[in-house]
Order: C-alpha cells, then sequence, then structure tokens
C-alpha cells in the first residue's frame, strides 16, 4: 500500500518499520539502504517523542504528545515521518503539506 506515496512529486523513497525498527515494506532504495532508513527513522521517532515527554514535564503544557509525525529538512532533501512510515523527500519538487498528508493517512493503513 505505501507504494502509492511514490506517486507523491518529490517523494524518492518510502519504508514502513515495525516497532523495533526492522524493515517491513520500502521502495526508492536498495534494500540495505532501506533496512538502514527504516533503523534511521524509528530512531529519530523516539528522539522525537522523547522530546516532546520532556516538554510535557517541563511546560506543564498539553499538547506535546503524542507527536503527530515529524520532518528534518537538510538543503533541498527532507525525511518526514508519521507513526511507522518515513519518506525521502527531495523540496524542490514537493509540497510539503502534501507528503505529510498523504503520510498520515498512510500511517493508519
Amino acid at each position: 500500500m505505501i507504494k502509492r506515496l511514490l506517486a507523491i512529486d518529490g517523494v524518492m523513497a518510502i519504508c514502513s518499520f515495525r516497532d523495533d525498527g526492522m524493515l517491513v515494506e520500502g521502495y526508492g532504495m536498495n534494500d540495505e539502504m532501506l533496512s538502514g532508513f527504516a533503523r534511521f527513522a524509528h530512531s529519530y521517532k523516539r528522539l522525537v517523542q522523547g522530546n516532546a515527554d520532556q516538554l510535557s514535564m517541563f511546560t506543564q503544557m498539553s499538547g506535546w504528545t503524542p507527536p503527530a509525525g515529524w520532518m528534518v529538512e537538510g538543503e533541498g532533501m527532507a525525511v518526514a515521518s508519521i507513526g511507522n512510515v518515513a519518506c525521502l523527500v527531495d523540496l524542490t519538487q514537493a509540497s510539503r503539506n502534501e507528503v505529510m498528508k498523504e503520510l498520515e493517512e498512510a500511517s493508519h493503513w
């Protein structure tokens, strides 16, 4: 099902991963790179969750957790994830809003 996300302009690779970071399904890279990508996305998801938990605790404000997703941008490229689905994006071709909207939908499949 996640393969259809490759049809979004700018999406170069996509993967889904288990709660332990192991690759479930992926497209757009070779298997070794997809496994590494899944482990990266899993690790970053855990980091974001930990930071959100700390913000909630220190500020005593609600709304930090659970995080809805994340996007990390570099020069012209980004990695975005919601749930256990992540994608590599060429920002010169992609709409951030469209990517996140489609990831949100895919995270519920």
